[in-house]
């Protein structure tokens, strides 16, 4: 089993910056991508950003030049900084990976979730 820890979910005023982190842990083999999504009460999940192991990267348009996702290999971990945030950014925020554990099976794993609150 793969497990997904997040931390870093706060309340924060607009303007203001978060750091998120996510580190794999478990029966990981190699993995393959990481992400971060998010949701709003009363939306579908959403992709904000996410990183692939050669180091490419890709992100939502609503966050484009505010948020940076990066990744530590040596660590299985996966950052999102946040800065300029807005009320709209306020959601939770879910980690996804994409994984090939012990027993070389490959699959997507989620974490369980961490609340980003802009507000003043």
């Amino acid at each position: 089993q793969v497990q997904l820890v997040e931390s870093g979910g706060d309340l924060v005023q607009p303007g203001g910056s978060l750091r998120l982190s996510c580190a794999a842990s478990g029966s990981v083999f190699s993995i393959h991508a990481m992400g971060w999504y998010r949701q709003a009460p009363g939306t579908q999940r959403e992709l904000v950003a996410a990183i692939i192991s050669g180091g490419s990267t890709n992100y939502a348009d609503s966050v484009k030049g505010r948020f940076t996702i990066s990744r530590d290999n040596a660590k299985n971990t996966v950052y999102l900084q946040m800065n300029t945030l807005k009320p709209e950014d306020t959601a939770v925020y879910y980690c996804n990976a994409d994984v090939t554990t012990s027993m070389r099976r490959r699959r997507q794993y989620w974490g369980q979730g961490t609340q980003v609150t802009v507000s003043s």
